[in-house]
């Protein structure tokens, strides 16, 4: 992938969350987003395809994380249903690969602790609470698979 601007901002993205600049985050999520959506999935070699489709769900997961900080629930829920529906429909396991992946850089938990703290102390109504549930477990079982296998129990 000779353009590094997807990824870039995903990893600006990603500082922005530490960085509790919520609106910051959103801004370069969008921004990866859409400069993602120039690559048509037909035209791409498979190892292109697969470094679009991490940084797309990095930058979903980053941006829902955001949405959630800033109170946009209905946004949350429907990038939630976006990475839920593309990352599990594959049936491919790549999904839970960049989930691993991100675990081991240390990112995953940034996004884990946003979702947690939704759930316990907001009121969701249920299609969100429902969809971000699922995400917030596939996540935990992430983390609990990635500690068991490096042996950090």
């Amino acid at each position: 992938m000779a353009d590094r601007r997807p990824e870039k901002s995903c990893e600006q993205a990603c500082e922005s969350l530490k960085q509790q600049d919520y609106e910051v985050a959103v801004k370069h999520c969008t921004e990866a987003l859409l400069s993602l959506s120039q690559y048509p999935p037909a035209h791409l070699p498979e190892p292109c395809q697969a470094q679009i489709d991490r940084i797309k769900i990095e930058t979903l997961l980053y941006r829902i994380a955001s949405f959630l900080q800033l109170k946009k629930y209905g946004q949350a829920d429907e990038d939630c249903r976006h990475v839920l529906g593309e990352g599990l429909a594959k049936g491919d396991g790549s999904f839970r690969a960049v989930l691993c992946c991100m675990h081991l850089k240390g990112k995953l938990q940034i996004v884990s602790n946003v979702l947690s703290k939704s759930l316990m102390g907001e009121s969701l109504n249920g299609m969100v609470t429902k969809d971000l549930t699922r995400l917030k477990t596939l996540l935990a079982e992430t983390e609990v698979t990635m500690s068991i296998l490096l042996g950090k129990q």
